[in-house]
């Protein structure tokens, strides 16, 4: 799946800037247009998931150049100050979403379809349903385990932070221990099923289903930790409730790793998991026994429910921008106004 990416990468909603907690409290109050904010309160979770649908919004891929065209006009025309008094906020907020969506922030380039967070799920659903197919060789699970993973780098390094340049080494060492973990965890385990003496062939095929869960999950968690490992030994930037930045935490940055690396090991579930609980019940209907045929569109279609609904659900459960005590960080941020202090998690 793109599991990972959108887990996984870069976010499938966008990093949260410093100065972010107080755009949001602005926008949500009155849905006015602030340039890079976000239209939704991303402190609800039906804030973060309307958020999060918006991103992934698969009708921006069919955005002409002309009307991408236009919304950067209108959005150049917003910012300099010559707006035309017709223009309305929820014009505003459509050019925005287009933009976003293909435009990317740092480069100011087009980003490859496939690779957009719009095209996260009709892309992605390719590979999900790849890693999900029943009675697989090792030869197979290899190549959509591989598959998996590199549709993710890619995405990744699409839509990474550009701001600051990040060595390319760190990208290829996130790929390489992302793939090995991947495929290593998926081929030992689907060994030890095909090992395993107690358990009927039935059973065997139930279990293989799941397989793919602690393959993806495990090479998302230790992708986040390759990727984010420089965040360790040079921290994090700690926040007021106003965006002003107070310092730079090593504490907050080992929380925010921690907490990334966790929850990309839970946001495959519902992908993962699903489809093969409701697969093995549809396979025991007379349509599938009837047309046996039928199985890889019902599979495909039950992927692509999973991915577009939960996945986004799941996602939403865990907000970005954390709160930490400044009792709980180092001695400098003692003197902070502010007992309550944030930071940026990530995803």
């Amino acid at each position: 799946l793109c599991v990972s990416s959108l887990i996984f990468s870069c976010a499938i909603a966008p990093p949260i800037s410093t100065n972010d907690v107080h755009v949001v409290s602005r926008v949500y109050m009155d849905n006015s247009f602030v340039l890079g904010g976000s239209r939704f309160n991303q402190s609800t979770f039906n804030g973060r998931l309307r958020h999060i649908l918006n991103v992934v919004d698969p009708r921006t891929l069919f955005t002409t150049e002309k009307q991408l065209g236009d919304a950067v006009k209108l959005l150049e025309d917003y910012k300099a100050g010559t707006l035309k008094s017709e223009v309305t906020d929820e014009q505003l907020w459509k050019a925005q979403k287009i933009k976003q969506a293909i435009i990317h922030p740092d480069t100011g380039q087009k980003v490859f379809m496939p690779f957009r967070m719009s095209g996260f799920v009709p892309f992605g659903t390719i590979s999900v349903t790849g890693l999900l197919l029943p009675n697989q060789t090792f030869a197979q699970m290899i190549f959509w385990q591989w598959l998996n993973q590199t549709h993710n780098a890619c995405v990744n390094y699409s839509n990474r932070n550009a701001s600051k340049p990040t060595p390319t080494s760190r990208f290829v060492q996130g790929y390489a221990g992302a793939v090995s973990a991947a495929i290593g965890i998926a081929v030992g385990l689907s060994s030890l099923l095909k090992s395993a003496k107690n358990f009927s062939p039935a059973t065997k095929l139930m279990v293989q289903r799941f397989v793919p869960f602690p393959a993806v999950a495990a090479a998302s968690t230790i992708n986040a930790v390759l990727m984010r490992n420089h965040e360790l030994t040079e921290g994090i930037e700690v926040v007021d409730s106003q965006g002003e930045v107070v310092g730079t935490s090593l504490i907050a940055a080992r929380k925010a790793v921690v907490e990334t690396a966790v929850t990309r090991a839970l946001l495959p579930a519902p992908v993962l998991i699903i489809p093969p609980i409701i697969m093995s019940f549809l396979e025991k209907t007379v349509m599938f026994k009837k047309w046996p045929r039928m199985h890889l569109p019902v599979q495909v279609a039950v992927c692509t429910a999973a991915f577009g609904l939960a996945l986004p659900v799941t996602i939403a459960l865990f907000p970005q921008t954390r709160e930490i005590s400044i009792d709980n960080l180092e001695s400098e941020f003692k003197k902070s106004q502010e007992h309550t202090l944030y930071y940026n998690k990530g995803l």
